[in-house]
């Protein structure tokens, strides 16, 4: 008996313990939903007097939202891209090709995902400005894709060891090269993996507000995550509603995206399994 109330006394607190944490994350969204609707939203968390969707109609213009979210897409879309290709490219010596400079480098990669990309702003604005590349959607996508690099190289490399190299033996085998086995054989086998990456680079750009604010000057190119900001410190006084309204149409591409990738991340260990078996 005395056991069965310690284990019942343990249990209780455990649940305890998670609803308060889990509290902590589902105010903040119940805040976001309610003030959404709320034309006299405020930062206190209460259900609106007179629900409407005038914070939706207020956000809703070329200017605040649709412009913003395609530059979001662009610069998202763009350092996917490029991470991908040269994600592919870092990889492949790194999966296929046994050599003592492998682990030195990916522990290299490795530290490279711990930097944090605030430390090294001030010098990348200043060669931003000596090579006139400011204000530039390009150059600001290449360095982009450098502060999501590492983590590609990484995630990019465990697919590829999943695919077995007696398949691209075969293809030279037949004649093919090393690059021509790649593209038709290695990349088609690891498809479900290479979505993965692509998404996971993908959302990582969509919420980046650092690096287009410093680096992208004109309103015109500056992505969502940036045109939220304007929401705040308009002579003092915050849109709490229409923020809430725009984080919420601003947050569902990266919803559908992460139910993309959580399908994308189940069917690729699926295949990788498969293939090693």
């Amino acid at each position: 008996m005395t056991s069965w109330n310690r284990k019942s006394r343990a249990r209780l607190g455990a649940d305890v313990s998670l609803a308060l944490i889990g509290f902590c994350f589902v105010a903040p969204l119940l805040w976001l939903l309610l003030a959404a609707v709320d034309p006299q939203a405020g930062y206190q968390t209460k259900v609106p007097a007179a629900p409407s969707m005038l914070n939706f109609t207020a956000v809703f213009t070329p200017e605040l939202l649709f412009q913003p979210l395609a530059n979001s897409f662009v610069l998202s879309a763009g350092t996917a891209v490029v991470n991908l290709l040269a994600a592919v490219l870092a990889a492949y010596p790194l999966s296929r090709y046994q050599s003592r400079f492998n682990k030195p480098f990916m522990y290299s990669v490795l530290f490279g995902t711990s930097l944090p990309v605030t430390a090294i702003m001030v010098p990348v604005y200043g060669l931003f400005v000596q090579l006139d590349l400011l204000d530039s959607m390009a150059a600001t996508i290449f360095f982009m894709a450098t502060t999501t690099l590492p983590m590609a190289i990484w995630m990019t490399k465990n697919f590829m060891d999943s695919v077995p190299l007696d398949l691209e033996e075969a293809a030279w085998v037949d004649g093919a090269s090393g690059m021509a086995a790649l593209r038709t054989v290695v990349l088609p086998l690891m498809r479900q993996g290479l979505g993965v990456v692509f998404i996971f680079v993908f959302i990582q750009a969509w919420g980046n507000f650092f690096v287009p604010f410093i680096l992208l000057l004109s309103t015109a190119k500056q992505p969502a995550a940036v045109t939220i900001f304007s929401f705040f410190g308009q002579h003092g006084a915050i849109a709490y509603g229409q923020l809430a309204a725009f984080s919420i149409l601003y947050s569902l591409p990266v919803l559908v995206l992460y139910a993309v990738v959580s399908r994308s991340m189940g069917s690729s260990f699926a295949l990788s399994g498969a293939m090693k078996g």
